[in-house]
């Protein structure tokens, strides 16, 4: 029998992941095997013929399946950043196991009768904070998964919960082949007038990779954000655009429709079966805003707030537009037009600042201002093990003692799904013997090196690495007893704030001053240039405000009433988002089958 690494200690520096003893063969047979070592950890807390306890049931469930987790999140976390066509069929096969052995926990009726008794009998005045919540956690999760249900309504969550987890996982597939199977393939150099050399080498770098000549872009967010904001040539950004916009949403194998349909209306069932009106009701009643009412109206609110703002920016586009005689500005003409604008307004360009902020300096000022904050110091480890050679792994220091670990994952790849993201390969958490530290990860698809150059990125692009490093020190410097409590694991409208707060850094004078310098030639970003991105702050916000409370109303409306048998999907994104629709709707695309977040992502009604 081959060895499986997920069955043995790692033996590596701080129990880091092994990835070059894991073979995609090994993940199915580990997962159903620890599956079964979690479920005679269950059966230990079941046959225990002691009274419940907080310790005897809360804490020993709070530690069963910990080796199951992290080949789990092993698993997972590469199916995200680099999967291949084994790790997506293994992930149609373990998905639905993983649902269901959740199902064997919280439908267990021997267990939530302990956990019960311990909810209703434990004197709340004798355990700590951490204590309370993790008893209040624990027996409301049994609660919101079923445990009060009768017995064909546990069989029917059973059910749902084993078709969500597929869906899921196909719906997320689609969105990955359909990003990678487009491209842009242009042999005529006249078709790239107006795109900086940086994306255009980038492009002729994508075609010698495809043994091609000329240059290829492709839908991946570097590639297509550059030639959608700098291409003059306005029918190949329709092309593009339309590509991006059209995704999973074609007459093929990859179209997403028939998934959103099955997902929202097993989620609605679901909910119903639980007590709730509706799906949204069912997540919020576990979030800070409490109740869909708020959330409508707050989203109403930033709508009425907002949509003036927008109007007169987009009139300004138009204005701008109409110079080159576009009588009618499409999505394709918004972020060529608003580039161009913020030109003419702030005198710079985001091309302009980008030899200004090299990926390896960007990281470092996120290091120095997690140093100044939190004292923590960060090396580059080079014998920690790695899944991709582009990836680094960083050990943190506080005060000389070792903190945690950071992978730094920052460029497109065909395995990779769009977007950016922070993960956890391991949570942190205390017990007896140990304080067990967290390994954390920082995925996001990023500028590539070009040519000679080094990874130059645009200002979104650092704003965006300060984000995700904002939610990694968040699990960095979690110091909790219960890993279930630690880090991010906790309520998912609260979680953007410690992202929000790095983010901001960004638009500091002071900040950018000591770290914004020109690759080549060392020189420091220009004052009056960090002065016009402080007061770009806020450019195009009417509309970036409003294109946000459209997602935000369709991921409601979704999870509320849900999609009417009869009508398409167009059609309803046209009746929920059209009051923040501030462009002509394009036939054949859609938001919704792309819609990543709230279909495969974890934040439906979120």
């Amino acid at each position: 029998m081959i060895s499986n690494p997920f069955l043995q200690a790692f033996n590596t520096p701080f129990a880091s992941v092994p990835f070059s003893r894991i073979k995609d063969e090994h993940y199915e047979p580990a997962i159903r095997a620890l599956i079964e070592e979690a479920r005679q950890e269950i059966a230990a807390i079941t046959d225990d013929s002691r009274t419940p306890d907080f310790t005897n049931t809360i804490v020993a469930l709070e530690k069963a399946g910990k080796k199951l987790g992290i080949a789990s999140a092993v698993f997972f976390n590469l199916n995200s950043a680099e999967t291949n066509d084994s790790l997506e069929e293994t992930a149609q096969i373990v998905s639905p196991l993983l649902a269901a052995h959740s199902n064997d926990i919280m439908l267990n009726e021997a267990l939530f009768e302990r956990v019960k008794y311990v909810a209703d009998h434990t004197d709340m005045a004798v355990l700590d904070p951490e204590d309370v919540r993790l008893l209040d956690k624990t027996y409301k999760g049994f609660i919101r998964n079923g445990a009060l249900l009768g017995a064909a309504e546990k069989e029917r969550i059973r059910d749902i919960d084993g078709e969500l987890s597929v869906l899921g996982v196909q719906f997320a597939r689609n969105v990955l082949h359909e990003t990678n199977a487009y491209t842009l393939h242009i042999t005529d150099r006249e078709d790239l007038q107006g795109l900086p050399e940086s994306a255009i080498q980038a492009a002729a770098d994508e075609a010698a990779g495809r043994d091609l000549e000329g240059w290829v872009f492709t839908l991946q967010a570097p590639s297509l954000m550059a030639f959608l904001k700098y291409a003059d040539n306005r029918a190949l950004r329709q092309q593009i655009h339309f590509a991006a916009g059209s995704r999973a949403f074609g007459d093929n194998e990859y179209n997403n429709e028939e998934n959103i349909r099955k997902i929202t209306a097993l989620r609605q069932e679901r909910a119903q079966l639980l007590g709730f009106a509706n799906h949204a009701d069912f997540v919020l009643q576990e979030r800070m805003a409490g109740s869909q009412k708020k959330v409508t109206s707050f989203l109403q609110e930033l709508l009425d707030r907002a949509k003036p703002f927008a109007e007169t920016e987009i009139q300004e586009l138009a204005t701008l537009a109409a110079k080159d005689d576009i009588k009618q500005l499409m999505p394709w003409d918004h972020a060529y037009y608003a580039e161009k604008l913020r030109e003419a307004k702030y005198a710079f360009s985001e091309e302009e600042l980008k030899p200004y902020f090299p990926l390896n300096q960007v990281l470092q000022a996120a290091f120095d201002a997690a140093g100044r904050l939190y004292g923590l110091r960060f090396a580059l480890r080079e014998d920690i093990e790695r899944y991709h050679p582009e990836v680094n792994v960083y050990e943190i220091f506080e005060e000389g003692e070792h903190k945690a670990l950071l992978y730094t994952d920052f460029h497109p790849r065909k395995g990779k799904r769009p977007g950016a993201w922070m993960t956890s390969w391991r949570g942190q958490y205390r017990d007896e013997a140990q304080h067990i530290r967290p390994h954390i990860s920082i995925v996001c698809n990023f500028s590539r090196p070009a040519g000679d150059q080094p990874s130059l990125l645009t200002f979104t692009e650092v704003t965006t690495l300060f984000h995700e490093f904002g939610h990694a020190l968040h699990g960095i410097l979690a110091d909790t007893k219960y890993e279930s409590l630690s880090g991010t694991n906790v309520y998912w409208d609260f979680v953007e704030l410690p992202s929000q707060f790095m983010e901001n850094y960004c638009y500091e004078k002071d900040f950018l001053t000591g770290f914004a310098r020109h690759y080549q030639t060392g020189e420091p970003l220009p004052d009056e240039k960090i002065d016009k991105i402080v007061q770009s702050a806020h450019f195009m916000q009417g509309y970036q405000t409003l294109r946000q409370v459209g997602f935000g109303l369709l991921d409601m409306a979704y999870h509320t009433g849900g999609l009417p048998q009869g009508d398409s999907i167009p059609g309803f994104e046209a009746a929920v988002m059209g009051a923040t629709k501030l462009y002509p709707d394009v036939s054949g695309t859609a938001v919704s089958p792309s819609f990543s977040h709230i279909f495969a992502g974890g934040y439906a009604a979120g």
